[in-house]
């Protein structure tokens, strides 16, 4: 079976992976961010310096990872179902770069989140069948109960840039607003009629990633994804991490989580408190595998049939 590529662009970053779909190993990555969602919610719009900034990080993933785009498997997510110009930008990239982007539902990006995650679980020797699943994205932030063979998803249009948007220097309005969605989860969590007291809480996303860093010891530059699966994170971790964020000066910052992310984890922070809280739980486990490796775990999967 040849390798697969897939590709994944959220709302804040641009995530490409090579994939052995033979042996299910990552071969090699690439990803930057691009803050696709900048000025999203107030203009509806994709905006040209976003799409540039997409645009230069294909090529330098095409440099780096030397495929040919119209063999990428690629998807996008909640900035593109936002947005009011996606047709015209996804034409745009399709011109320039040969990617063929498919806007994917909340549903489809939990089911492929879902399958990575999975197999993360397995390669890692963790339980596998039983636990709730967060991914925090830029635009929204989909929460999976896997339980055994079927699973339950929803997508709530929670996300890191998306809030830090709309509450710009207003800490309490976006507290106040998440504060409001815990009915919203908490009546999703009671439909389902499942005891989750013994699930595992699995996190996968870039805030619950950039935590784990923190608390292994590594930045940015050091960043190590080998080393991030499976870290365990304790409610207390998370606020310590907050509690140290928040005493970095701005390159301190930029060291530990790389540019573009400087302005959203704070609020990647009081999401992933949120779910602690209404899932009832002290710890989770995080992964790095979410989006793209499932993209390209199910295209695998697809080809083999």
């Amino acid at each position: 079976m040849r390798n697969v590529i897939s590709v994944d662009l959220g709302s804040n970053s641009f995530r490409t992976l090579l994939y052995d779909g033979l042996n299910h190993k990552i071969i090699d990555e690439y990803q930057e961010v691009v803050g696709m969602a900048d000025g999203l919610i107030d203009t509806k719009q994709i905006s040209i310096e976003a799409q540039d900034r997409v645009i230069e990080a294909v090529k330098r993933s095409i440099e780096k990872l030397k495929f040919n785009p119209k063999d990428a498997i690629c998807v996008t997510t909640a900035a593109m179902r936002m947005a009011n110009n996606s047709k015209e930008v996804l034409k745009r990239f399709k011109d320039e770069c040969g990617l063929d982007f498919k806007i994917i539902n909340g549903e489809e990006e939990a089911r492929l989140t879902l399958l990575a995650v999975k197999y993360a679980l397995k390669r890692e020797k963790k339980e596998s069948e039983h636990f709730a699943l967060i991914d925090i994205g830029g635009g929204s932030t989909e929460l999976i109960i896997n339980n055994g063979h079927e699973y339950f998803a929803k997508s709530f249009d929670i996300g890191i840039v998306t809030l830090s948007q709309k509450y710009k220097n207003n800490q309490n309005g976006l507290l106040k607003e998440l504060d409001g969605r815990k009915k919203e989860i908490s009546l999703f969590i009671k439909s389902l009629n499942i005891d989750l007291d013994k699930f595992n809480f699995v996190a996968t996303a870039g805030t619950p990633t950039t935590i784990a860093a923190v608390k292994l010891g590594l930045n940015f530059n050091n960043y190590d994804r080998n080393l991030i699966n499976g870290t365990q994170l304790t409610l207390n971790e998370i606020e310590d991490f907050l509690h140290k964020f928040r005493t970095l000066s701005k390159e301190e910052i930029l060291d530990l989580v790389g540019g573009g992310r400087t302005d959203f984890i704070e609020s990647g922070v009081f999401i992933f408190k949120l779910f602690y809280t209404i899932l009832n739980k002290d710890k989770s486990i995080v992964f790095d595998d979410g989006l793209r490796e499932g993209v390209a775990i199910d295209y695998a999967l697809k080809l083999a049939k």
